[in-house]
């Protein structure tokens, strides 16, 4: 007996000790990567080079916010740790694709939005289930929540993304633009009564397993430390994020990349980077309720919240951004919300449908790698 409790005392340091490197290397990645960033873009350096510089910097501010969303998730439960780090990790977004629509790039901006879907319900999604399902073989999250954001996925991205371009064929572009604005309004309305619903009125009335049990696990910051530090590193991430967008032209003629590419696969990656560290690190921990709550909360939030509002800015500039995607574009959004569905509908997962998901991804990052 004390020579089994020798061993998993010893464990248990062990992976402490792992963590705490971990920690200390990402962080000296963080006080490294951002004076660089900074020095780097007002000197001009290569464009390859800050490319490199800004992603790296980028994922080593994402750990500090995973660190911060898993301390909010232990103090106030995973439905409000998961919407707050899927709305800072969109946040990010929400800059770059502004400053993308100021200066006129309408095709990139949609782009992004449909990376950011395909991202994170494939990429996130697939990584997630994967990485949790090789560390443990069967694994559970909230059912009820699962099949509410189905309803709510299939009504966002294939009702009211389809719409408009299936009318826009017989509409002119004013027409068009009257009707993305008015389906914003209706999108971004519906999401804050759906963010009512699970966080006022039925808040614990379909509660997981365990979804209760948070004061038997210590968080690392409390809830002030934690929100503070998640808004300072979304704040550097999206400054970093904001100089990474000027380097995305010189980096895609040296390896040759599309405009589309960019916009659905690059840009979508390093501008979720924080959603994406936040998700494994709570699938491999099995915190799932987490992991699949940033995961489909982010890409609610993208079709509900972000792209109606930016639709809605895309007013105050020359250039309009009205809800019209091309049909590669719609096609792979749908079929990757549809694919989603099958595979978390019943409320459990494993490693091999998270591979699933992320062959589906990889099939579609070829697809427009090669368009």
């Amino acid at each position: 007996m004390e020579f089994y409790v020798s061993i998993c005392h010893d464990n248990f340091y062990k992976k402490k000790r792992g963590i705490f490197l971990v920690n200390k290397i990402f962080m000296l990645a963080t006080f490294i990567g951002v004076p660089l960033s900074v020095v780097g873009s007002l000197m001009h350096w290569p464009s390859t080079a800050l490319f490199v510089i800004y992603c790296l910097t980028i994922i080593a501010l994402a750990s500090y916010m995973g660190r911060a969303t898993e301390s909010l998730a232990i103090v106030s439960g995973p439905r409000i740790g998961g919407l707050l780090n899927a709305t800072f990790g969109n946040a990010v977004e929400l800059i770059i694709s502004i400053f993308a629509l100021k200066a006129g790039l309408v095709g990139v901006v949609l782009a992004s939005l449909t990376g950011s879907v395909l991202g994170n319900l494939l990429l996130v999604a697939g990584l997630s289930f994967f990485v949790g399902g090789i560390k443990f073989k069967r694994q559970s999250f909230n059912v009820f929540d699962a099949r509410h954001n189905s309803g709510l996925l299939m009504f966002a991205v294939i009702v009211a993304f389809v719409i408009p371009e299936v009318f826009s064929m017989t509409m002119n572009e004013s027409k068009t633009l009257t009707l993305s604005i008015g389906i914003s309004v209706i999108l971004i309305l519906l999401y804050l009564a759906a963010l009512f619903f699970k966080l006022v009125t039925h808040r614990g009335v379909y509660q997981h397993e365990g979804e209760g049990h948070h004061d038997e696990e210590e968080p690392e910051w409390g809830k002030r430390k934690a929100i503070t530090v998640l808004a300072l590193a979304t704040i550097a991430v999206a400054y970093v994020s904001e100089n990474l967008v000027h380097t995305f032209d010189v980096v895609a003629e040296t390896f040759g990349w599309s405009e589309l590419f960019i916009g659905v696969i690059i840009v979508a990656i390093v501008g979720n980077a924080a959603e994406h560290a936040s998700a494994i690190i709570m699938a491999y921990k099995n915190k799932m309720d987490i992991a699949v709550e940033i995961a489909v909360g982010s890409t609610l939030q993208i079709a509900m919240f972000v792209a109606p509002v930016l639709v809605l800015i895309s007013l105050f500039f020359p250039t309009t951004m009205p809800l019209v995607f091309t049909l590669p574009e719609l096609i792979t959004m749908a079929t990757a919300v549809l694919l989603m569905i099958v595979i978390s509908n019943d409320g459990e997962t494993n490693w091999f449908e998270g591979l699933t998901l992320l062959a589906a991804y990889v099939i579609m990052g070829i697809g427009f790698y090669l368009l």
